[in-house]
């Protein structure tokens, strides 16, 4: 009785064993084709840097988009002139500076702006923006109301509009409208004029401001190649590793973007 029990026992059970043994070998084949597949994939990755690690950021590079020329291009570095205008559809994603003033930023770069600020309370100072974005109809009138006051001064109308260009740029050349500048100026000093570079507000900006992504736009020495007077109040976000660039070697953004020859 047992020995029959035991023979049938085995009998029953080989069927079993048959099919798991299949059942496994079926699981088993396409593990292994995907493991060779796997590892031929990596054989044609390309290597590591010769450094063996990657930055832990990306880090801005000076391919850039001039506008109205449609090269691709960081978005930070624009160039924005009189030979330069913005598109008419120009339409930057905006956040709010500080709700108190009511002042717009571009909302990729906002992070930055307000680092630099809280940077700057940190150390007791007051810093003001006391304008950001501006829409094409703001910047409009702030021109003519420009070229009004150089017609009250005699000037034709040419030479009105010159005038004005000096300290305020025809609508569509504004960095205003880009979204990426802003006039900081001291909270006990308000004036838009050179007497902002003798405020510790200004000092630290000119000495600081390239840490965050921003440099002064126009600078004192190069009214030639941008266009506009002197501004110390005037700053644009370009990206931290451009920043140091244009900051460390005394460039304007016009020399930077679109450098001769």
């Amino acid at each position: 009785m047992q020995s029959r029990k035991h023979t049938r026992g085995r009998t029953a059970a080989s069927p079993l064993r048959r099919i798991r043994f299949f059942t496994i070998l079926g699981l088993l084949i396409p593990l292994s084709l995907i493991s060779v597949l796997i590892w031929a994939m990596a054989q044609i990755q390309p290597g590591p840097s010769p450094s063996g690690t990657a930055p832990a950021f990306p880090r801005d590079t000076p391919s850039l988009i001039l506008a109205g020329e449609g090269q691709e291009a960081s978005w930070q570095l624009r160039l924005v002139n009189s030979t330069h205008p913005l598109p008419g559809d120009w339409n930057p994603d905006l956040s709010v500076i500080d709700p108190i003033t009511g002042e717009n930023f571009d909302s990729r770069a906002l992070e930055y702006l307000r680092a630099m600020l809280d940077a700057m309370e940190r150390e007791g100072l007051q810093p003001l923006v006391c304008s950001g974005y501006r829409s094409y109809e703001s910047q409009e009138a702030i021109f003519q109301q420009n070229v009004e006051t150089a017609l009250c001064q005699g000037y034709t109308q040419e030479e009105a509009e010159e005038q004005a260009a000096l300290w305020v740029m025809p609508p569509g050349c504004s960095e205003h409208q880009s979204g990426l500048a802003a006039d900081i100026v001291s909270a006990e000093n308000q004036n838009l004029d050179e007497t902002q570079e003798d405020t510790p507000e200004q000092a630290w900006l000119h000495a600081h401001c390239q840490e965050y992504g921003f440099i002064l736009r126009y600078p004192q020495d190069k009214t030639e190649l941008t266009g506009v007077n002197y501004e110390p109040w005037h700053y644009r976000y370009v990206g931290e590793e451009a920043a140091r660039d244009i900051m460390s070697q005394g460039l304007c953004l016009e020399e930077y973007a679109a450098p001769p020859g």
